[in-house]
């Protein structure tokens, strides 16, 4: 695909993101999340949905639990801006709920689709809910985060979801040690 084509495919799937009226979410969303930063990137964050600061915004990641994987990212040296950051469900579940199956089942093209044209090297899952749908259903977040599996082409990991990091501190500690092993394997993946 030309540059110009991959920009047309970007602009067609953000206006059929944005139009989705699949499921009640778009009901009660004020914004649709679609994702944020490069197109390019090597390095791909997917969480599970959109919170209350993010459907204000439009950008993932960017109340309290954004601000800490900011600092994570800082930490090890990866600039938010060559990464690319989305969510499964691009519209936010009432009070922050867990998205449901059929939500997520409804959403999920959209991802696919943002993968298919970012192809990036390395998917880290930020939390339990977007490992399971994407590394394997039996995914144990507390037993198998900062390990990384090969699936359809890619290398992909899952973390623990910052806002698990805000509620629990003790952590903490497991996420900067996962973050410098995504850290490594980025640095390998760009040689």
């Amino acid at each position: 695909m030309t540059k110009t084509e991959v920009e047309q495919k970007w602009e067609e799937l953000e206006h059929k993101c944005k139009s989705c009226t699949k499921c009640p979410l778009s009901e009660t969303r004020t914004n649709v999340v679609f994702g944020s930063g490069s197109r390019k990137a090597k390095l791909m964050f997917v969480g599970e949905a959109p919170g209350e600061k993010e459907d204000l915004s439009g950008i993932p990641f960017v109340g309290a639990a954004g601000k800490l994987l900011d600092k994570y990212l800082y930490a090890v040296d990866i600039d938010r801006n060559d990464v690319f950051i989305a969510n499964m469900l691009k519209c936010r579940p009432p009070k922050n709920r867990d998205p449901k199956e059929e939500e997520q089942d409804l959403c999920i093209e959209y991802l696919r689709e943002q993968v298919r044209l970012i192809r990036p090297k390395i998917i880290v899952c930020l939390g339990r809910i977007a490992a399971k749908r994407l590394i394997k259903e039996d995914f144990m977040i507390t037993k198998e985060h900062g390990i990384f599996f090969e699936k359809n082409g890619f290398t992909i990991c899952a973390v623990y979801h910052p806002s698990a990091l805000l509620r629990d501190p003790r952590k903490k500690e497991d996420m900067l040690v996962d973050m410098q092993k995504i850290k490594k394997k980025l640095d390998e993946v760009e040689k």
